[in-house]
């Protein structure tokens, strides 16, 4: 029996009167193809194409066949639209869940993509300021999917998509500038960019500051995770942000903590991912920018 692909290459090359053509449009080799319609020719008895020095026609076999090959393809991608139709994949929406700081610097490309391969299947995003505050969101049902740190008593499936790398932040003519590198304990006696209280990254700051043995003072408290690395920059104090939410073309000098601090991302749901979702989490492990 014929098979769709043999059906398709030949309503190609009845198409586009060449074999060359016909090979560069399917994404295959020459040989290939004329592989595949000699198959087809031998399945069904007799020569379909006439191969003339400048083109290609169909024989009488040929004719009688393409409206039944046409007719299959179409029906095969009529059951495919039905299909994605009955998945949702075709229109809807997708609630996503996630953090202030992964908005802004991870989802963005896979937004992008996912806008380009889904265009009737709206995203509505939901942004929280603390990892804990997230997933009390998705306990209580707010969103299909939630992108961020993974819960550590988390019960349903989880996907993890990298470890996002965390850099400090000083302006360019900073006595540390050019470095490379910096312990956190040798800016103990900053005053630091800090997060406003109950930001998930005030408590990121908080910990590994406390782990090299002081707290940091505040000079500056800000909500939004971009601001940091401008205040930084300023010389309003070093500030602690996502390697991911530095801009390509930034004034201020980026440091890496010795030892680095790191933070593990997952897309997380309640139970198993539908269609829709497990599309989007595929998007999301190949398109994110966990690390820049």
């Amino acid at each position: 029996m014929p098979s769709l692909r043999q059906l398709e290459y030949l309503v190609t090359v009845v198409d586009e009167g060449s074999f060359t053509r016909a090979a560069e449009l399917l994404h295959v080799t020459q040989p290939a193809l004329s592989h595949q319609v000699r198959a087809l020719e031998r399945t069904v008895g007799g020569p379909l194409l006439e191969r003339l020095p400048r083109t290609v026609r169909p024989t009488p076999m040929g004719r009688a066949m393409l409206p039944h090959a046409r007719a299959a393809l179409a029906s095969a991608e009529r059951s495919r639209c039905a299909a994605r139709q009955a998945s949702g994949l075709e229109c809807g929406e997708l609630q996503l869940a996630t953090l202030y700081s992964v908005s802004l610097g991870v989802l963005p490309p896979v937004l992008r993509c996912w806008r380009r391969e889904h265009p009737d299947v709206h995203i509505r995003l939901f942004e929280h300021r603390h990892a804990d505050e997230l997933r009390e969101a998705m306990v209580a049902g707010e969103a299909d999917i939630a992108v961020g740190p993974p819960p550590p008593d988390w019960e349903g499936p989880v996907r993890t998509i990298g470890e996002e790398e965390f850099v400090v932040v000083v302006p360019s003519d900073d006595p540390c500038a050019g470095a490379g590198t910096i312990e956190l304990g040798a800016l103990a006696e900053r005053s630091w960019v800090h997060y406003a209280p109950g930001h998930g990254l005030a408590s990121v700051l908080d910990q590994h500051c406390a782990a090299a043995g002081f707290q940091p003072r505040a000079a500056v408290r800000t909500e939004q995770t971009a601001t940091a690395p401008i205040l930084a920059a300023a010389g309003l104090g070093p500030a602690l942000a996502p390697a991911n939410v530095i801009p390509p073309h930034f004034d201020g000098c980026v440091l890496r903590p010795e030892p680095p601090i790191r933070r593990v991302l997952a897309a997380y749901t309640r139970g198993v991912p539908d269609p829709v979702t497990s599309a989007f989490i595929e998007t999301l492990v190949a398109n994110a920018r966990v690390r820049p």
